[in-house]
């Protein structure tokens, strides 16, 4: 089989405009939710993650933010426009256009603002996965199948939501909003925070990479759906712990072989508690675990990426992140939530995710030698 390696990545978020001053915020403890009153997003107080970017009808906040990403990843390295796949992972993209009276433009569709954006820098093929909050994992095992199957030498994986008076209330009907900082897995978390970013991730075959360099391999992955619920995940966890036993079946790794979870953990009451009887199933209840969701909220779409980069940036730099916000556990079954910044070798990551209508997916990410075939 052949090995699909994490070539180049980038963060936009309200802690930066590069993985590497996310990364250092993280391990700082630095949060950007904060408590805000917007009157076009909420007429409540909202904590939220906001990035302040100007907009017009050429490019959407939306699409600057993704403009933005992509602009860093092709001065990294050299993508040819024909070999290479446009991933765009987003559950909402342009909704803003309906509160902006642009109902008829064509790149409210989701696959008319991925043309956009491909065309805009030359990419001939382009993709929209759009599968609820699993979309950015979910793409990155796509981009890894196509790169396999030889269909295409590179993908251009770019994750990307932004806040709306339409995602908010939407998320405020179900009462699902945490009114402060979310605190995933924690006896007194009360629910979500919403959140802005934009990530990318250059995937390849490894040729850029020079023989015996260290880099991040997406080693293997997982997809299931629990149809419990259009919005409740199961009660019991056995799905997404089916998706977790394929990705260690396929990356050829067992329970012990995994040195950190970097989990979903949206801070809601049901999500927080699946997650924990999943991992109790597969025997990983001992493994560390973090939640990202209290530096940056939940991203949607861009979740998945962004997690799975900070996830590889871990792993590099053998750093352990602390679940922001944890401090007592508050699920049925116990889980090794990460309190404080630790160093350790690191070699492998589980990363998980779980949206409405109970699909569920899973990577293994591995820090490996990369040698020449």
């Amino acid at each position: 089989m052949r090995r699909v390696w994490m070539l180049a990545d980038n963060i936009v978020s309200p802690l930066g405009a590069t993985t590497g001053e996310n990364f250092r915020n993280v391990l700082k403890g630095i949060s950007g939710l904060q408590l805000i009153n917007h009157d076009d997003l909420s007429i409540e107080p909202l904590c939220c993650g906001l990035i302040e970017v100007t907009e017009n009808n050429a490019a959407s906040k939306f699409e600057s933010l993704c403009q933005q990403v992509i602009e860093q990843l092709i001065a990294k390295i050299y993508l040819d426009p024909q070999r290479t796949i446009f991933i765009l992972s987003t559950t909402k993209g342009n909704i803003r256009f309906l509160e902006q009276g642009r109902q008829h433009d064509p790149r409210l569709h989701l696959h008319e603002t991925a043309a956009h954006l491909a065309s805009r820098f030359g990419f001939k093929n382009q993709l929209v996965i759009s599968n609820a909050c699993i979309s950015g994992v979910m793409a990155l095992m796509i981009g890894k199948r196509l790169i396999e199957n030889m269909q295409y030498d590179h993908a251009l994986v770019v994750g990307a939501d932004v806040l709306s008076r339409f995602v908010i209330s939407g998320f405020q009907s179900l009462q699902a909003l945490s009114p402060d900082r979310c605190r995933p897995f924690d006896l007194q978390r009360r629910g979500i925070n919403l959140g802005e970013c934009a990530a990318g991730v250059v995937m390849g075959g490894g040729k850029e990479l020079s023989e015996g360099e260290s880099s991040i391999c997406i080693a293997g992955g997982g997809l299931s759906n629990d149809a419990n619920h259009i919005s409740g995940p199961s009660r019991t966890g056995e799905e997404l712990a089916f998706a977790i036993r394929q990705a260690c079946g396929e990356a050829k790794v067992g329970n012990k072989d995994i040195d950190f979870i970097c989990a979903h953990g949206t801070a809601t009451i049901y999500n927080d508690e699946m997650e924990a009887k999943a991992l109790h199933l597969m025997n990983l209840e001992n493994v560390p675990l973090n939640s990202l969701k209290g530096y940056f909220g939940h991203t949607l779409g861009a979740a998945g990426v962004l997690e799975s980069i900070l996830s590889a940036e871990s792993l590099r730099c053998n750093e352990l992140i602390p679940s922001a916000g944890f401090d007592q556990l508050g699920v049925s079954e116990p889980v090794n939530v990460i309190k404080k910044n630790h160093h350790s070798e690191l070699k492998v990551c589980l990363k998980t995710a779980s949206g409405f209508g109970g699909c569920n997916a899973a990577i293994i990410l591995q820090k490996d030698t990369y040698y020449r075939s």
